[in-house]
């Protein structure tokens, strides 16, 4: 274990800010973690734990201390005919959990391959695609309290999941560092195609087996998202906003053509990327700040635009559409 002074954040976040943390620091096991959190470094500077970054936005120069898992096991603690229980540390990279998944048969969060960041951050931001979400099949998580390193055990009804949200971006934000999630898979062929037309996508390059709906999956999102590594951008920068089912008549009746999908008996969630889509925005660009020409849900940095400069382009996406269809939008992307 060791603390790096002015360490680049470059690798760690995937809009590729060139920001700095005045201290940075990498943990390999739950000990490592606690003697770092008790350390006279971390007592007197604020403390920032990261993955890959895929959903962070840095305004600046980061003044503490960011910590980063190395933990990276997968470990099944259950197994039964019909299921398998895996505790997965932080520190692994989620698509790589899911292609380990596939291998092995096990069914349950095929349709969130490609999601980019570690699984730390998936129990943190509750990630979904395609009709699944991670508290489908999560069972607890396993977490460290930052102000005395007690570890506490969250049930999957403990961490208060909802779209995109968790007790950890809300009552718990910045409280506690993961440790690792349990998950429960299935072993018979259960599949989620129920969205959209991926059941049609998947027809059409097979027959429906783990490994055609994770690279069906894989081809959808690369046609609709730039890759970071060649763009840096943070995938969705606002989340989908869920109305009311009255508000949504009145928008239907001035938008006859707008796209919703129904979430419960009360409301309609609407695509942002519509929204934005319709209010301009697509393709626009300001100095290296960006709106990605193929998805307008997508802020993208097309090299040295800085952080302040995508905040302030989200700023006024966010007042275009409130003013053109008063429907407020929410940022996904975290803001450091």
């Amino acid at each position: 274990m060791k603390f790096y002074q002015h360490q680049s954040l470059k690798k760690y976040n995937t809009f590729g800010l060139d920001v700095y943390a005045m201290y940075f620091v990498e943990y390999g096991s739950e000990d490592e973690l606690l003697e770092i959190l008790s350390s006279e470094v971390v007592s007197k500077n604020p403390l920032l734990a990261v993955g890959q970054g895929s959903n962070l936005l840095f305004l600046k120069d980061f003044d503490g201390v960011v910590v980063h898992s190395a933990l990276k096991g997968i470990t099944r603690i259950e197994e039964t005919e019909d299921s398998v229980v895996l505790e997965v540390g932080s520190g692994v990279v989620w698509d790589d959990l899911v292609e380990h998944c596939v291998q092995h048969g096990w069914h349950g969060i095929e349709n969130l391959s490609l999601i980019p960041g570690e699984v730390g951050a998936s129990a943190i931001q509750n990630i979904g695609a395609y009709g699944v979400e991670l508290k489908d099949v999560l069972q607890k998580v396993k977490a460290v309290r930052i102000a005395d390193g007690e570890t506490k055990i969250f049930t999957c009804e403990d961490c208060r999941y909802g779209y995109r949200e968790s007790i950890f971006k809300k009552e718990l934000k910045g409280q506690y560092i993961i440790l690792s999630i349990i998950i429960k898979l299935s072993k018979k062929q259960v599949f989620n195609l129920t969205y959209h037309h991926l059941e049609k996508e998947v027809l059409q390059r097979g027959e429906i087996n783990l490994r055609n709906v994770r690279d069906t999956i894989i081809a959808i999102r690369e046609s609709k998202l730039p890759n970071p590594k060649d763009i840096g951008n943070a995938g969705s920068f606002f989340m989908n906003p869920i109305v009311s089912i009255e508000k949504f008549v009145r928008l239907q009746q001035k938008h006859a053509n707008i796209p919703h999908y129904n979430v419960s008996e009360t409301e309609e969630k609407i695509p942002a990327g519509w929204l934005i889509e319709q209010c301009g925005w697509k393709g626009y660009r300001e100095g290296d700040a960006g709106c990605h020409a193929q998805q307008a849900l997508v802020l993208v940095n097309y090299g040295t635009a800085k952080g302040s400069d995508i905040y302030t382009l989200s700023s006024k996406i966010i007042e275009s559409v409130y003013n053109k269809f008063g429907v407020p939008l929410e940022r996904e992307v975290n803001i450091v």
